[in-house]
Parts: C-alpha cells; sequence; structure tokens
C-alpha cells in the first residue's frame, strides 16, 4: 500500500470520500452520430434506425413523428432504436431525450442515394477550378434551389480501422451549397426527385485517384486469396515514399528548365498515399455511414486501376467492394449502379479497354446496372465536362431498378459469339428489338483467330445481330469492340443508349 502524505490527516480524507460518495455523479450527455441532423432524410419505407451514444445503462427515448420508443445503453454506452417504416413526408421533428433532451428539426421521409468514387464522381458542379468545367455550370447552380434534395459531403480522410462517425452534418440544396457537391449526384439526384415526388438525400463520399481497394473493408479484402495483389500494389507506392522528396525536387528543376527552353512542362501526378492504403476509406468515409438506411449507391471510379498490373483484376475487386457495402448495410441486394470509364487518350496499350470490359463483366451480379459514357468521354481530358448524360443514364438505371419502371436502361451488352463462315456473329442483350448505328459505316470492331492478333474487321448489323469478318483473318475466333482508349465505335440500341466496350477472348 502507497503510504498517505503526512500532510492529510485521515479524517480529513475519510470525510472527502464520504462526500464523493453521496454527490450525483455526472453523466454523459446523450449523443447522436453527426449523419442524423437538421435537414436529414430517412430513408422511407423501410426501418428508421436511430442510434448513438450515452452513459453504460441509461435509459434514452426516442420520438419521431407519431412514434415513441425507448432503449438502454450497452455496457459500452452504445444504444440503438428501430422505429416502423413511414412513407414520404415531412418536415418533422425528431426528439432523443435521456440525462438531455436533443431535438432536431425539418426531417424528411424519401429516398436517400450514397454516391463515391473517384474524381469523375468527386467533380464538384463548379467543376474543378483552372483544370476541368461541366457543362452549362452556371446555368445549373443558379438553378440549384432545391428544398426538396438535401446534400451531405463526407470529407476526405483515411483511417487505419472503421470510424463510428464523421464530422458532416445535412444541408440545403441550394446554389451555394450545391456548388461545391458531386455534380453527377446532384443531377441524378435532381432529376429523381422530379419524377419521383419525394425528397431526396445525397450523401458523396469520394475522393479523386482513389483505387477501388481503398474503398473495401479490410474483413472481405482479407477474406479472398486473390486478392492479396492489392497489398502488392500498396507495397509498391509505400516503398517509393523514401524517395518521393528527392523525386519531386528534380522534377522541379526539369519544369524550371523546360520552361527556360520553351518546352512544354511535363505533369507527375502523386497520389496522396492515406488514399490508396487498402481499405482506408472504407473505413473513415463509408463506415460511418453504414447503418443509415439508403435506396442505393451510384458510383464511378475506375481510372486508377486501369494499369496493366491491375486491371484484369478488376472485376474481382469490384465485385468484392459491391458485395462487401450490401453486407455492411445490412440492406439486401440494394441497387448499385455504376459509371463504366470514359474515353481518355491514356497511351495505356488498352488498359482502358480492359478496365470497361471488367466493369461490364461485374454486371454478373444481381441488381446492378451500368452506364456506358465512353460517347461522352474528351480524348484530352479526364474529367469530360457532360455530367448531364452520364446522370440521365443512371437515372434510367435507377427507373428500372430502383423503382421498377419497364424502360430501357442499357446499351447492347455482349451475350454470345459464333463462328459462321469465315467471320463471327454477335448476340446482344439490352437490344429494343433494333440494333443501330451512329454512323454510315459500323464501327468500333476488332476480330483475331488462334493467334490472338485483333485487327479492325468490317461489321454490319443484321436485325438484332451484328456479323463480322476480315480479310485479314482467315477463320475469326475472337471478337473485341470499343478497345482503345478513345474508341470509334457507334453501335447503339433502338433506345439510343450505346453499346459497351466488350471481348469473347477471355
Amino acid at each position: 500500500m502507497i503510504p498517505l502524505p503526512s500532510r492529510i490527516s485521515q479524517p480529513a480524507l475519510l470525510l472527502a470520500a464520504l462526500a464523493l460518495a453521496l454527490a450525483p455523479s455526472a453523466r454523459a450527455a446523450v449523443k447522436l452520430p453527426n449523419i442524423l441532423s437538421d435537414h436529414a432524410v430517412l430513408q422511407r419505407d423501410a426501418p428508421l434506425h436511430i442510434w448513438g451514444w450515452a452513459d453504460p445503462g441509461e435509459s434514452v427515448t426516442v420520438t419521431f413523428h407519431d412514434q415513441q420508443r425507448s432503449a438502454a445503453a450497452d455496457r459500452l454506452g452504445h444504444w440503438e432504436i428501430y422505429l416502423a417504416p413511414e412513407r414520404a413526408g415531412g418536415p418533422f421533428e425528431l426528439r432523443v431525450a435521456a440525462a438531455n433532451t436533443i431535438v432536431l428539426s425539418d426531417i424528411l421521409i424519401g429516398d436517400v442515394w450514397f454516391a463515391s468514387g473517384q474524381s469523375n464522381m468527386e467533380m464538384p458542379l463548379e467543376g474543378f477550378p483552372g483544370q476541368s468545367v461541366v457543362k452549362n455550370a452556371a446555368q445549373e447552380i443558379a438553378t440549384a434551389d432545391q428544398p426538396n434534395i438535401r446534400l451531405l459531403l463526407i470529407g476526405e480522410k483515411a483511417s487505419n480501422y472503421p470510424l463510428p462517425d464523421q464530422p458532416a452534418t445535412w444541408t440545403l440544396c441550394t446554389p451555394a451549397t450545391a456548388t461545391k457537391f458531386s455534380a453527377v449526384a446532384y443531377l441524378f439526384g435532381r432529376e429523381i426527385q422530379q419524377r419521383e415526388h419525394v425528397p431526396i438525400g445525397l450523401i458523396d463520399s469520394t475522393w479523386g485517384g482513389s483505387p477501388a481497394e481503398t474503398w473495401i473493408s479490410l474483413d472481405a479484402i482479407s477474406a479472398d486469396a486473390s486478392l492479396m495483389p492489392v497489398f502488392a500494389v500498396w507495397s509498391a507506392l509505400a516503398d517509393q515514399q523514401q524517395d518521393l522528396p528527392a523525386v519531386l525536387k528534380a522534377e522541379e528543376r526539369e519544369a524550371a528548365a523546360a520552361k527556360l527552353a520553351g518546352r512544354p512542362v511535363e505533369f507527375h501526378w502523386h497520389p496522396d498515399l492515406d488514399s490508396w492504403r487498402p481499405a482506408a476509406l472504407f473505413n473513415a468515409m463509408v463506415a460511418p455511414a453504414t447503418p443509415f438506411a439508403l435506396k442505393g449507391v451510384i458510383w464511378y471510379q475506375g481510372e486508377t486501376n486501369s494499369g496493366p498490373d491491375r486491371n484484369r483484376l478488376y472485376q474481382r475487386v469490384f465485385s468484392t467492394l459491391i458485395s462487401d457495402w450490401r453486407s455492411q448495410w445490412q440492406m439486401g441486394n440494394f441497387p448499385f449502379l455504376y459509371v463504366q470509364i470514359s474515353a481518355y487518350q491514356a497511351d495505356s496499350a488498352g488498359g482502358w479497354g480492359t478496365l470497361r470490359d471488367q466493369q461490364r463483366r461485374t454486371l454478373d451480379l444481381t441488381n446492378t446496372a451500368m452506364a456506358v459514357s465512353f460517347d461522352v468521354g474528351d480524348a484530352g481530358n479526364i474529367h469530360p465536362s457532360d455530367k448531364q448524360t452520364v446522370a440521365a443514364r443512371l437515372v434510367l438505371a435507377a427507373r428500372a431498378l430502383a423503382y421498377g419502371e419497364a424502360v430501357e436502361y442499357s446499351g447492347p451488352l455482349f451475350q454470345q459469339a459464333a463462328v459462321e463462315g469465315a467471320g463471327l456473329r454477335i448476340w446482344f442483350n439490352h437490344t429494343g428489338g433494333k440494333l443501330v448505328s451512329k454512323s454510315p459505316t459500323l464501327t468500333g470492331f476488332e476480330v483475331a483467330g488462334d493467334d490472338h492478333h485483333f485487327v479492325a474487321a468490317t461489321a454490319r448489323i443484321e436485325r438484332d445481330t451484328v456479323f463480322v469478318s476480315s480479310p485479314q483473318v482467315a477463320q475469326a475466333r475472337y471478337v473485341r469492340y470499343a478497345w482503345a482508349d478513345v474508341p470509334d465505335a457507334t453501335l447503339y440500341n433502338a433506345a439510343g443508349l450505346p453499346a459497351s466496350t466488350f471481348t469473347s477472348e477471355f
């Protein structure tokens, strides 16, 4: 036992201890996560999940609309309450009472969409100043006063473990808030709101240049041995960091010399190390939102995974991401709608074609849809300005998968190819009963024989199939379409939607 200091008497200590025992204990205030804030949109027709933190054992009562329920915080101070589903409507008040009381106002019930990915989803309505602009940006911003749309912009952050909360709260959709918000997400949400006539909540959780694997939980990555190459990529990037300061100085010297000589300055991109760490963005920018019910996800990412050492693995990586998010949210196979990467002169030796095909193959997962975008790309800018067409194609997918409309939402998708004479006949899904070419000559097809050497093919539409051949290939065995980084490809369906990149080679 540690001896008592001689200057404090035993009776004084006993009196102090008695006073502490009789004094009322200090209680921690009940808290809500920031995603439950004023102006929030809660998902309609789904159990309303309200959760937070309080003292262990403390009773918490939640009152909303005509419902009231209570629960006690567990031994770690966590509590949660599920209220019965509600129809679209509002505004309502949400009251949470314990030792203290929290009152949230202007709560709407509607549909919540989670928008994520890299820079083409991140690109705000104002564009990237000095780099890229959004088509008709000034007009879009001026008309962004949309009281039935609410915005939650999750800031860029990485973490080594899943975080329970993030700092962002909901805001009204105004020209000021929409300016900095994802253009694709806003344009998508605006059209959904105008069609469905329900409040729409949009969550923007994006980080430009991030690879897909940083958006997947470590649990999901580590459960699949075939995904171990993502750690090799991370390891190689980490190894480069010790020389990065010297590399940056060398690039500055080279740029200065180029300017003096009147030569173009070569651009070097160095990713933020945090944004490439496997699971890091899932932990900080997705995990805090997974208790919050949603209608579905829209996703635009892939350029960072298009390198030759990674693109063939993308279907596995991306499929794991989709399955992981569905598991984390515990809301079944909610609609997951994504954009196929666009057209850009990346000089990647077919890397973008491979990545686009891997995205197409991810459609094997149920309740997924893909918006083709290479026909509205920009060969000279990785951030094309036409975000309206991209959003409109995502809306078509949402109308079909999320809202049950009988509407064509996809361009022609490769189904199978069969040898016919010296050429190949190709069948497609989503033809709408008719295939069309947007130019007098159907372009974009290549064929190869057993040597796998592809050459340009002559193609013609015959009803809802395409026949391809080439005098340079005695017997065609394989066909691919729109394979170049910037494809000259003209196949569409009756609904005016473009066919996806594909290959029958593997």
